[in-house]
């Protein structure tokens, strides 16, 4: 949370130190607020700048971790904070991870949507810039991953698990 800490203001909006309006309610892995005071999962901080290797690596935790939510947050401070080039990679991951992060909310049309709105982002920039393994991802595999999810979450209608759908961002473990 940006390292500061949050407060109710009066009855109002939550607000953090600066002022500036931020939801205080505890989340759950995936991102949703539940009832003050009930126990939720950490916050991912914001506004963290990571190297790419960095970045990569605590995505990669936080999905196969079933928090998808917050790998978008890790992706998310990469594609504001990263190399102007960069950008639209980071922000098709982000889109991977928040497509992730719906269909196992039960939102399947709007998952299914943002996973193939972020493989054709990943291919894009992959196209574009000639790098289909930045980092050690696999950016074809990432894209056929997400379009594959995204036909087994239309089909079948209802909440996935993000634990048992997260991707090998570096590939494949044999």
């Amino acid at each position: 949370m940006s390292g500061t800490s949050e407060a109710r203001q009066g009855g109002g909006r939550d607000r953090d130190t600066a002022g500036r309006a931020r939801n205080a309610r505890p989340r759950d892995g995936l991102g949703r607020p539940l009832p003050y005071g009930a126990d939720g999962v950490e916050r991912q901080p914001e506004g963290v700048v990571r190297g790419p290797e960095e970045t990569v690596a605590e995505a990669q935790t936080l999905l196969e971790a079933g928090k998808p939510f917050h790998a978008h947050e890790v992706f998310e401070d990469a594609w504001k904070s990263g190399p102007e080039d960069e950008r639209a990679l980071w922000r098709g991951l982000a889109q991977l991870a928040v497509g992730l992060t719906h269909a196992a909310r039960g939102n399947t049309t709007g998952g299914a949507r943002l996973l193939r709105r972020g493989a054709g982002a990943v291919e894009e920039w992959a196209s574009e810039t000639g790098r289909g393994r930045p980092y050690g991802m696999d950016l074809a595999e990432l894209s056929a991953w997400a379009r594959e999810l995204a036909g087994v979450v239309e089909r079948e209608g209802k909440a996935i698990s993000a634990t048992g759908r997260a991707p090998r961002l570096r590939g494949r473990v044999d």
